[in-house]
């Protein structure tokens, strides 16, 4: 019986050393482990573009202190390193030219090919690391699963026609997935 090689375990620091991926191929850390990721299809770079520049104007109209950041490194732990397709960071100690160090205050993914790294493992991921809002939205099904970690471990369900309110902007903000698809 011949035994299956053990995976090698990386912490984030050996993970940022390695050369970059070859072109197209887009990997993740979790916990020591290398990842790779599907590339993301029209649709998904569609909404989170949109959703991205929506997001900035809301933050800017209102002078906030938080950044959004579109597919940026985010070192979660010693060992986990996430490339959220959406983040909202409030501190702004956690960020540098490179990269968030912790977790950002609110992450939206949008699911493509990589179904079950989103809706499992990035979910339990963003729930240890102390993420406050993460929103899973899903082209396939036009819906929005929004979880609210400070409140529950369950999601709020939203249709793409649905206001969304984000909940760490105290509702000031809503967004329609429907208006970023127009």
């Amino acid at each position: 019986m011949t035994a299956v090689p053990k995976p090698q375990y990386y912490t984030a620091e050996e993970y940022f050393a390695l050369p970059d991926a070859p072109e197209g191929v887009i990997t993740e850390l979790h916990e020591g482990e290398i990842v790779a990721l599907a590339r993301p299809t029209r649709m998904h770079q569609r909404i989170a573009s949109r959703l991205f520049a929506q997001i900035d104007s809301f933050i800017r109209s209102n002078h906030g202190r938080c950044s959004v950041d579109q597919e940026i490194d985010v070192k979660l732990t010693e060992d986990t390193v996430v490339v959220p397709d959406v983040s909202v960071t409030c501190d702004p100690s956690k960020l540098d030219e490179k990269r968030c160090n912790g977790a950002p205050d609110w992450v939206v993914e949008i699911l493509s090919t990589n179904r079950s790294n989103d809706l499992i493992e990035k979910l339990a991921l963003y729930q240890k690391a102390g993420v406050r809002e993460y929103w899973i939205v899903d082209p396939k099904s036009e819906k929005t699963l929004v979880y609210f970690f400070e409140r529950s471990d369950l999601p709020d369900i939203y249709t793409f026609d649905t206001p969304i309110p984000v909940g760490i902007y105290d509702k000031a903000l809503s967004i329609r997935i429907a208006d970023l698809l127009a």
